[in-house]
Parts: structure tokens; C-alpha cells; sequence
């Protein structure tokens, strides 16, 4: 089990988001001074912006991009929506509820005192599950996926809180890379391929031989090994052929770049009415907290 912050960074963001605008609230009442509100109102205005251009960026980009097919989905950064296949070799089993899903995260509390928590080890699951559409099935590897809408489930004994967020075989939801492995995408290399299987001939002298040496001399001379050369392409061909005609195996995993790999058991439009709400939230409580500060300096001007 790996944990990334990555992963983590939209979850965190929303509770951050939300606790630190009631502590800034808090502290500006407590302390109720013009410079402190000046301050507390700048900081949350701020962070009411970032989190406003996180949510966006999310809901463009579910937005942006139009749901492909797995049959038939480019090579490259897609969106696809289908069901996770409940079959019992894709299914894992989540560490405490002991429940059959296709991924989950953990977090186990300790307590410290009446209302205090402290964290003690945390995870997430990392294998592999299938996903299918009826027109083909897709691996998906979640590895640094944000992953959104899991179920949440809390658990107490003996001083410690456990927290598992679960998701289900069923709808999912993916955004990231698409790659077919093998198949009519296949990368092979002809040259290389002819030499390595040259080499090979040459380690069986004594086959080489039988097939090559028309002369029957016991050695392989320029014109006979123009022949075997040729022989080698010809088989490199076919073999070749053989695996472009193959099916390939889709695969969804996290892109390389820094673009967003998000897995939810949310529809697209679920997903993109989120965080658009979100986004509106946010706007919202950007421009109130700058109305905020407008109306404090315009006062602590005329004074």
C-alpha cells in the first residue's frame, strides 16, 4: 500500500478549506481588532480564490472532454464511464469492514485526550480492476487518483478511530491516460528483432548449418548469409504481423504530466454539477470577504 498527496490533495483541500474559514472567523471575533479582521478577511479571501480555481479546474475538465468509448477511445488523455466487473480475481478486500471492493483508503486515529485525534498510519489500495463499457474492458491502475465519492465508513475500539473510504464494484467514473498495450499499438523494432534472432541461429551452429550451407563446407559464406538474412526479416515479419493482429490491453493510469487523474463513483454529470456548486461556494465566499475588506477600509479611511 501507497499513500501520495496526490491522491489526497482534493480531500484535503475541501476540509482545509472549510475548517480554516471558521477558525479565521473565530479568531477575528475573539480578538476583534481592525488590523486582525484586515488580516483574517485577506487570508480567507485568499484562500477562498485557490479554492475557487481548484474546482474549476476540475469541472472544466470533466467538462472539456466528451465520454469515449474503451473500444474505441483515442490514445491519450480520455474519459470513460462504466462499470467496474465484480469478478471475485479484480475484487479486494478493504482492511477493516472486511468488505469485496476494487479500491480503498485508511486512516487510523489514536486518541490523545477528550477531543483530540492523532493520526497513526494511513494507506490505500494500489491493485489493478477492470472497468467495461460493452464495447471493451479497461485495467485501471489508481495509483495517485484523486478519487471521488467513495463510501465513508468510521469504526471505534480500544482508543483508536478507524476511517475507510470504500469504492464499489459498479459505475466508475475515470479521467487519465489511456494506453493500449500490445496489439495494433504495439511498438516493435524490425532491426533489432533480425539481430536478435540472427544471434540466436548463430548459437545453434549446427541447425545454422543444415539450413544455410548449400555447399556443404561447414562454413557460412557472404552469399548464404545474405540467404539466412533474409530468411531472418521474413520470420521477424510474420511474427511481427501475428502480434499487431493480437487484441491489445487497455490500460487507465495517472499521466505523466501534471494533469488530472480523477476515479469517482459519480456520473460525469454528477461529478461536473459538484464542482461547479463548489466553485459557486467559494466565488461566493470570495466576493463577500472582499466586500469585507473594501467596507473595513473605506471606514478606516473617513476615520
Amino acid at each position: 500500500m501507497r499513500l501520495t498527496w496526490r491522491g489526497w490533495r482534493s480531500h484535503y483541500l475541501d476540509c482545509f478549506s472549510g475548517a480554516l474559514y471558521l477558525l479565521l472567523l473565530v479568531v477575528a471575533v475573539q480578538l476583534n481588532n481592525h488590523g486582525v479582521w484586515m488580516a483574517c478577511l485577506g487570508l480567507g479571501a485568499l484562500l477562498s480564490l485557490v479554492a475557487w480555481a481548484a474546482h474549476y479546474r476540475r469541472s472544466r475538465a470533466i467538462a472539456d472532454l466528451p465520454t469515449s468509448r474503451i473500444g474505441s477511445a483515442a490514445q491519450g488523455y480520455v474519459e470513460l464511464y462504466g462499470r467496474a466487473v465484480p469478478d471475485p480475481e479484480h475484487l479486494i478486500v478493504s482492511p477493516f469492514s472486511a468488505v469485496r471492493c476494487v479500491w480503498y483508503r485508511f486512516q487510523v486515529f489514536q486518541r490523545r485526550d477528550r477531543r483530540h485525534w492523532h493520526l497513526m498510519h494511513e494507506g490505500t489500495s494500489h491493485e489493478t480492476f477492470v472497468i467495461g463499457d460493452g464495447s471493451g474492458e479497461c485495467f485501471v491502475d489508481p495509483d495517485h487518483a484523486e478519487v471521488i465519492g467513495p463510501e465513508r465508513r468510521v469504526s471505534y475500539a480500544a482508543g483508536y478511530k478507524r476511517v475507510e473510504e470504500i469504492l464499489f464494484a459498479g459505475p466508475i467514473y475515470v479521467l487519465g491516460e489511456f494506453t493500449t498495450v500490445g496489439g495494433a499499438n504495439m511498438p516493435l523494432n524490425q532491426k533489432e528483432d533480425v539481430s536478435a534472432l540472427l544471434a540466436e541461429w548463430k548459437r545453434d551452429r549446427p541447425s545454422l548449418l543444415k539450413r544455410f550451407d548449400l555447399d556443404g563446407n561447414g562454413e557460412i559464406d557472404l552469399k548464404e548469409w545474405a540467404l539466412a538474412r533474409r530468411a531472418a526479416v521474413r520470420e521477424v515479419e510474420k511474427q511481427h504481423r501475428e502480434l499487431r493482429m493480437a487484441p491489445g490491453v487497455h490500460v487507465m493510469r495517472a499521466p505523466v504530466d501534471s494533469r488530472l487523474f480523477l476515479l469517482s463513483s459519480l456520473s460525469p454529470h454528477r461529478l461536473k454539477r459538484r464542482y461547479l456548486l463548489l466553485c459557486w461556494l467559494h466565488g461566493l465566499v470570495f466576493v463577500v470577504l472582499m466586500l469585507g475588506l473594501l467596507h473595513l477600509q473605506s471606514g478606516r479611511f473617513l476615520a
